[in-house]
């Protein structure tokens, strides 16, 4: 049961839209995947009760006395559980980072969410050094441009691999399709079906580009 958790203390870098795209990814490749929602936006919870997919189970909001037994309680073979966390220092965090096989920290390509997406790495580190072992982690970068890489984004990214930071490739770059998930639940197949999505054939694009981070991710969570 691999469990991966998605951490930001920064509001809207795309931290819940990764977890929406991992999870119906997950789902769309025959997994059975249960989402928890710990973050108190909620916006988790938004998208899930538009309509959830196949294969996806909403695991409810499970506070720091309830995560662990929630978590384990959806173990099953195959499954994957996915946990959407705020990021600040807080009881519910350091468990749910302590029982990950995968934490992924979303950043925007700034320097302002660089040095709060290092907040949390360093929750990683704590819980890593009260556990005796590593936690894997690796950063995103999202919002990104689909024509060219900024400047900041290529200094960031020259950084995160100095300092030994595993980095997503590749990276979420900025789809209106993304945003429409949380207005019509479900997935992004589905709603390339919808004749009420107006994201055009660009949509295609964001369906290669969440399977792409899809299948990065899930490399992650089988090799060595």
């Amino acid at each position: 049961m691999p469990i991966i958790v998605l951490a930001s203390p920064k509001g809207g870098v795309g931290k819940t839209t990764c977890a929406v795209l991992l999870a119906t990814g997950f789902a769309r490749m025959g997994a059975e995947v249960t989402v928890f929602d710990c973050d108190p936006t909620r916006a988790l919870t938004i998208w899930a009760d538009r309509g959830l997919p196949p294969g996806i189970t909403h695991g409810g909001h499970p506070g720091p006395d309830k995560i662990i037994l929630s978590v384990v309680d959806a173990d099953g073979d195959g499954r994957i559980v996915i946990v959407d966390v705020e990021g600040q220092p807080s009881p519910t965090v350091s468990r749910a980072v302590a029982l990950a096989d995968l934490v992924i920290v979303p950043m925007q390509a700034t320097a302002l969410d660089s040095a709060i997406g290092s907040e949390v790495l360093a929750i990683v580190r704590e819980e890593e050094a009260k556990l005796g072992r590593p936690i894997r982690h690796a950063v995103v970068l999202t919002r990104t441009s689909a024509a060219i890489k900024s400047r900041v984004q290529r200094d960031l990214e020259s950084q995160l691999k100095a300092a030994g930071v595993d980095q997503i490739q590749p990276s979420l770059v900025q789809r209106a399709a993304f945003a429409e998930l949380f207005t019509f639940g479900g997935d992004l197949e589905t709603m390339a079906e919808n004749p009420e999505v107006r994201t055009g054939g660009r949509i295609d694009n964001a369906i290669t580009n969440a399977r792409e981070f899809t299948e990065a991710v899930f490399e992650r969570l089988t090799s060595g």
